[in-house]
């Protein structure tokens, strides 16, 4: 068949030569699957037979500028193009490949013995305009109403095969696997699969092309129809081109295998041309970017993935045996992570569960033959995907799911990370970030890991400036997590860091704020002050701008905030505001900044809350009551961090002043009873003053909603105060005995709520505390002995932990001559 217009025969369907393997005539159409290793071998073995004088792969033509750099010693896949629209670079598009991508392996043939090459799908120009003006986005959902047709799921029914993977594994992917096991295997025409398949994508498209549209990522019908028939007319186009140039019979292409039949299609240039005209289109930009063998899975959302990326690479690279190298390499992996152990365990008594015994190369063997039976049992040419996990459940796991799940994690997906090399294209903010990234020795990695910053290190604190910079220009690379410490801290840090491809794209679109990370940032947190809806927004950007270390950037974030602070009368809203400003100015004063400003500020909101505090607290019902508890808890912990000492002063008389309100209709009990359990948790209120308060609030006068609202407020965050300080819980003891039958009923839930947030060991014991003491009548107390407690310590029971101190305190319990006073406060240490 030839191509229109050029007089040049096309290897085609019926165009091939048969079983001779001779060259056939006319361009040479290699139809693949994308990220196929069983299509990459044929690729190669094709290459290699027809020794082309240019190579056409199915890409934007705007890499030719960058395809040189696939043969770079530093890029190493899985790698992608990334194209973006020059003035908006949030409207980008991805070609990824892996290392065993049939196009990868065809741009490093080429590459390698200087063979001509260049890209032939729809420039990116008008792919980038297209996406717009079809309202699609980068992952594209499926329209509604609409079908979307799948090649190898319409192939493998008809036949008769219910799974489409497994049937491509075994008539492809298992092709030309290297023999030790598969003899024979490797077909002696190259060209062969490439007539088989676009024999079967001709007769595909003739049955459904004009009922189900493009398959396979692109949207079917409608504008995904038009675009497909665009994107071939192009192909066209430049097919004709380079068989004009070249000769027919010197041309390769390496495309998807649904386009072979449209390249074929008999038609003119002038039609091809028409198809073109008046494309949209926008400046467009190119470079490789590191990709992930994650995003190269399905479950990722790109359409164009596969499943198992880690297996395909496997397949791919794996010289010969590939089944016993793939559980050797699982065996490994096991035995790293720890999940079965080297050494086998001592056998479990009948009441434990039993563990998993360690890997040897028994269970390889015998993980290889069960693999070997059920491939025979399923009638397949090699063991595949199915049966290998399978057999490594069964028998390096046990049965279990879990370290399987590892097994797919690793090793069926793949962690792998791509890299580029550092003179690829890239927009300046790309470049100084990766400059940033070598000189702090802070690489980016696919698998997700976490990271501890001790900040009082000069590198430790770079890095973290970094990364919160990154953070406020949308680049989540690191996100802060609690530390192992509990995150209290403020000069530690805890990061769990991620790198995702897509992150290229946001640092594209980041770079119109600046060409450095640090002015990029700064001038990021400007714009967000500007717009920012609210006191609360601006006080958390004041915050990111000094971890972030923006100095230049902070007057005018201070600015913005110093103005809202001033218009804002909220008492709740400047209450939730005060506890970034505060941590701000303690981070200020680790990382060496200039926080003076920032605690004027921060000391303005504090006494406008003081001022406005007791009015706000008057009046409000329970819902109402329970947010601006939680203002209270807020604006008491900012305070006492800014430790100025007339500002606690003041602070501490708002609390007495809330604090003695004894009319429920003036504060709610609890924000009364919160107050008190504030003051007496500072030192501020003795306890024979909280004891009073409390009879006050659980005297029978006070309706038992408010007086259980009291005691939420009072006990919250803990019940140790009832443990250690009896006179409390006979109060409370009092007070929950004295409410009658038909009252309890309604403030139950509010005891429930508010007991129920102890701990069992503080439950238990409160429970026993409460068992062991009655009132005899006229009230004297009469106490029950229960074991574990008593009035006064006793000295023999204290004495027994004495030689487990020496052994933990080592000689400094041991020193010779040591005197009475010594022994006498190791034995107070006991009790």
């Amino acid at each position: 068949m030839s191509v229109p217009g050029t007089g040049a025969a096309v290897a085609a369907p019926g165009g091939i030569a048969g079983a001779t393997g001779a060259t056939p005539p006319g361009p040479l159409l290699l139809g693949v699957r994308h990220h196929g290793p069983g299509s990459a071998r044929a690729v190669l073995a094709a290459l290699e037979a027809h020794r082309p004088a240019v190579l056409l792969v199915e890409g934007p033509p705007e890499a030719d500028a960058v395809v040189g750099l696939a043969a770079h010693r530093r890029m190493r896949p899985p790698v992608a193009l990334l194209a973006h629209a020059a003035d908006d670079p949030g409207r980008a598009a991805f070609w990824p490949m892996a290392g065993f991508s049939p196009e990868w392996v065809a741009l490093r043939w080429a590459l390698e013995r200087g063979v001509p090459v260049r890209f032939f799908d729809l420039p990116a120009a008008h792919t980038l305009a297209l996406g717009d003006e079809d309202g699609e986005e980068k992952e594209e959902e499926e329209p509604a109403g609409e079908l979307r047709l799948d090649p190898l799921r319409v192939l493998a029914e008809a036949a008769g095969h219910d799974d489409p993977e497994r049937w491509w594994e075994d008539v492809v992917e298992h092709r030309g696997v290297p023999p030790a096991r598969t003899a024979g295997a490797r077909p002696a025409d190259p060209y062969a699969p490439f007539t088989a398949l676009a024999d079967a994508m001709t007769a595909l498209r003739e049955a459904h092309e004009g009922a189900f549209g493009t398959p396979s990522g692109a949207s079917s019908g409608g504008a995904g129809h038009r675009r497909d028939a665009v994107r071939e007319a192009h192909m066209r186009l430049r097919l004709r081109e380079a068989c004009g140039r070249f000769g027919g019979d010197r041309v390769a292409v390496v495309c998807g295998a649904w386009h072979v039949p449209a390249l074929t299609a008999r038609t003119t240039v002038t039609a091809d041309r028409r198809l073109l005209k008046g494309l949209p289109r926008v400046r467009a930009e190119i470079t490789w970017v590191p990709w992930t063998n994650e995003r190269l899975a399905r479950r990722s959302g790109y359409g164009a993935g596969i499943t198992s990326p880690g297996w395909y690479g496997h397949l791919f690279a794996a010289p010969d045996r590939p089944v016993e190298r793939w559980m050797t390499e699982a065996a490994r992996l096991l035995r790293e992570e720890g999940r079965i152990g080297a050494p086998a365990p001592p056998k479990p008594s009948a009441s434990s569960p039993s563990p998993v015994s360690s890997v040897s190369v028994a269970h390889v063997i015998e993980a290889v033959r069960l693999a070997d039976t059920l491939a025979a049992l399923r009638g397949r040419p090699l063991p595949g995907l199915a049966e290998t996990l399978d057999a490594v459940r069964a028998v390096l796991c046990e049965g279990s799911d879990v370290p399987l799940a590892l097994v797919h994690d690793r090793l069926v997906v793949g962690d792998a990370l791509g890299t580029v090399p550092p003179d690829a294209p890239a927009v300046p903010l790309q470049r100084d970030l990766a400059r940033l990234q070598r000189s702090l020795r802070l690489k980016p990695e696919a698998r997700e890991r976490e990271l501890d910053l001790d900040l009082r290190e000069e590198n430790a604190a770079a890095r973290s400036r970094l990364l919160h910079r990154l953070r406020l220009l949308g680049v989540d690379w690191g996100e802060p997590v609690r530390g192992r410490a509990g995150g209290t801290g403020t000069f530690r840090e805890t990061w769990r860091l991620r790198w995702r491809p897509e992150l290229s794209v946001r640092i594209a679109e980041a770079g119109v704020w600046g060409t450095t990370v640090a002015a990029a940032a700064g001038a990021r947190a400007e714009a967000l002050a500007r717009d920012a809806a609210s006191l609360a927004e601006t006080t958390e950007l004041a915050e990111r701008c000094l971890l972030a270390g923006l100095g230049k950037a902070l007057p005018a974030v201070m600015r913005a905030l110093a103005d809202r602070a001033a218009l804002d009368t909220d008492v709740g809203h400047l209450a939730r505001a005060l506890p970034a400003l505060v941590r701000s100015v303690r981070y200020g004063d680790v990382r060496g900044t200039d926080a003076a400003a920032l605690r004027e500020v921060a000391e303005g909101i504090a006494e406008r809350v003081c001022v406005g505090l007791p009015p706000a607290c008057a009046g409000l019902g329970a819902a109402a009551a329970a947010e601006m508890r939680g203002h209270l808890d807020a604006a008491h912990r900012a305070v006492v961090l800014l430790a100025g000492e007339g500002l606690l002063t003041r602070w501490r008389s708002v609390l007495r002043t809330l604090a003695g309100r004894d009319r429920p209709s003036a504060v709610p009990g609890l924000l009364r009873g919160r107050c008190v359990r504030l003051l007496l948790d500072d030192g501020r209120l003795s306890e024979e003053e909280a004891a009073g308060l409390m009879g006050l609030a659980l005297s029978p006068g006070v309706p038992p909603p408010d007086a259980a609202g009291w005691i939420e407020g009072f006990l919250a965050d803990g019940g140790m105060l009832l443990v250690h300080d009896e006179r409390l819980l006979a109060l409370v003891d009092d007070w929950l005995t004295g409410i009658p039958g038909e009252a309890f009923t309604g403030v139950l839930p509010l005891l429930r709520r508010t007991f129920a947030a102890y701990g069992p060991a503080v439950r238990r014991t409160v429970g026993e505390l409460v068992r062991r003491g009655t009132r005899a009548p006229g009230g004297a107390e009469v106490w029950e002995a229960v074991p574990g407690f008593g009035e006064e310590p006793d000295p023999e029971r204290a004495g027994a932990v004495l030689p487990t101190l020496r052994l933990l305190l080592g000689d400094r319990a041991e020193g010779a001559g040591r005197g009475g006073a010594e022994e006498e406060e190791e034995e107070g240490a006991a009790r």
